[in-house]
């Protein structure tokens, strides 16, 4: 029974993943294509790549994108640890689940709303829309969910740890730099990439926000969409494929980086002992 159960848990992950990434190859597999639609592939070519990387405008486009997400993740990492301490440090219950209530809801709110609330925040206080009135509203959206990937990692570092720099004369900036910032690494780590992630895949707010002649990869596609799609589309479909799997290689690399580390520290310590 158990034999069965894992071999059908195998083939739905199986189906799980053809889902996924069948629509994925398709699009990539028509950017080498000769013709001009996805409806017969007419021969291998990098046509499509040319225009692409001659295209001045989504180079732009491409590279303003990169900026927003880079920047985004980075200042809402920052905020988003910050507040994942503060609620860290919250001792009343009660208080501590209304903050994260109030975190929650950023989250599960359509993002039609968000975006439609952005754009009056920003016209009621005269901000032209444009590049800022997108660096901020991509801030405000990714601060929840640095916030929920580091406060796991608060929540699981022992209390002891703090007592004992405590009771050894180390100062808040010690304690912080030298035990929480290290515990919790992993969760800023993930929180960043995560947000790199919703940055780049954002459209709906992103669509509310952008003004000035300003745009993103996301609000580009959809405008060029409604003129029918081109296969330079799909060229810049497999580079931004190929931008996600390099950062997935990435925080691989720095969670092995990080787990090696730690199993070092534990060896030394049981050494030690």
């Amino acid at each position: 029974m158990a034999n069965r159960s894992s071999k059908l848990g195998r083939l739905y992950i199986i189906i799980v993943f053809l889902l996924l990434y069948i629509p994925i190859v398709y699009l990539i597999l028509y950017s080498f294509s000769k013709g001009t639609t996805m409806t017969n592939f007419n021969g291998f070519t990098l046509t499509h790549y040319g225009e692409l990387f001659a295209d001045k405008r989504m180079l732009a486009i491409f590279l303003d994108t990169i900026l927003i997400a880079l920047l985004s993740s980075t200042f809402s990492t920052i905020i988003g640890t910050m507040g994942a301490l503060a609620v860290n440090n919250t001792k009343r219950q009660h208080q501590r689940e209304t903050l994260l209530s109030l975190n929650n809801i950023l989250l599960v709110s359509p993002d039609v709303i968000i975006g439609a609330s952005f754009l009056i925040f920003f016209t009621a206080l005269k901000v032209p829309l444009g590049f800022w009135s997108v660096l901020l509203s991509h801030i405000a959206f990714e601060i929840p969910i640095v916030l929920l990937m580091v406060l796991p990692r608060l929540d699981e570092m022992s209390p002891s740890l703090i007592n004992a720099a405590n009771d050894l004369g180390a100062t808040t900036g010690q304690t912080l730099s030298r035990i929480v910032l290290p515990v919790i690494q992993p969760g800023i780590i993930a929180g960043f990439f995560m947000a790199i992630t919703y940055s780049l895949d954002d459209f709906a707010v992103t669509f509310f926000v952008t003004g000035n002649g300003f745009s993103t990869l996301s609000v580009e596609i959809y405008s060029r969409a409604r003129q029918g799609i081109s296969l330079e589309i799909n060229a810049l479909a497999g580079i931004m494929f190929i931008f996600s799997l390099i950062l997935v290689v990435v925080y691989y690399f720095i969670e092995n980086h990080n787990a090696s580390k730690l199993k070092k520290q534990d060896k030394l310590e049981v050494t030690g002992k």
